[in-house]
């Protein structure tokens, strides 16, 4: 593959294009708002040099002299998100802020759909991720502990929406592809549970649900999933 390294490298170290020759003609927001087009608009498998390169309008090969690796520009995708995040001034009460640093990041995810398949800390220190990270850490000051612990709880929390918007977005996904709809489907399963309830094989089951029976509040069951953790550190 043209341009790949024969050892691992960080795309934020290389300039913005090597070689010689003409002002590029393209930046790497450039590329980066290309990608994030296509993903957007048909998913993280729609993502190639190939793809990306004709979305600008350039040839593949030439595409490699910004982008060495499928990888790097995965990382650009993420920096390019990761700009998004709104970074305030502290207000001094950590919990609320990072509550607010949870909603947001929720909120990111769900405008770009295809970013909890690219979490991981190897794309976690491009400019923009550590700008937030930095952030986090700033409305974390308040918080007596090591930066060791404020990291962790930055993971933990991130870790939390990431795992909650991946099941949103994946019962989304599948009440799309029914050929019936949620609520049809939801009084078959309703039904069958309170036989299944009222049969006495599961009685602590059943008390569960003679305590609470009403539809769950997926709002309320994310904002307490995030003060646990908080509870937890604090």
């Amino acid at each position: 593959m043209a341009g790949r390294a024969a050892v691992p490298e960080v795309i934020w170290a290389r300039p913005e294009r090597t070689g010689r020759g003409p002002r590029p003609a393209y930046t790497r927001a450039d590329i980066a708002a290309a990608a994030v087009r296509i993903a957007d608009a048909e998913g993280l498998d729609a993502v190639s040099m190939r793809r990306v390169a004709a979305e600008l309008g350039c040839g593949t090969m030439s595409l490699y002299n910004y982008v060495p690796r499928k990888e790097d520009l995965y990382e650009l995708m993420m920096d390019a998100a990761s700009a998004e995040h709104e970074l305030w001034e502290p207000s001094g009460d950590w919990r609320a802020d990072m509550l607010r640093v949870a909603h947001q990041t929720r909120a990111l995810m769900h405008r770009h759909t295809w970013l909890t398949r690219l979490m991981s800390p190897v794309y976690g220190f491009s400019p923009h991720a550590l700008r937030y990270l930095e952030h986090c850490l700033a409305c974390l000051d308040p918080f007596d502990a090591p930066y060791g612990t404020k990291m962790e709880l930055v993971a933990m929390v991130n870790g939390v929406v990431t795992t909650y918007v991946t099941n949103e977005l994946a019962t989304a996904e599948r009440t799309r592809s029914l050929p019936w709809s949620e609520e049809q489907e939801n009084a078959v399963r309703i039904a069958y549970l309170g036989a299944q309830l009222a049969s006495g094989t599961y009685p602590r089951l059943a008390a569960s649900f003679g305590e609470d029976a009403g539809p769950i509040d997926l709002e309320a069951v994310f904002e307490r999933a995030l003060t646990r953790v908080l509870d937890g550190f604090a």
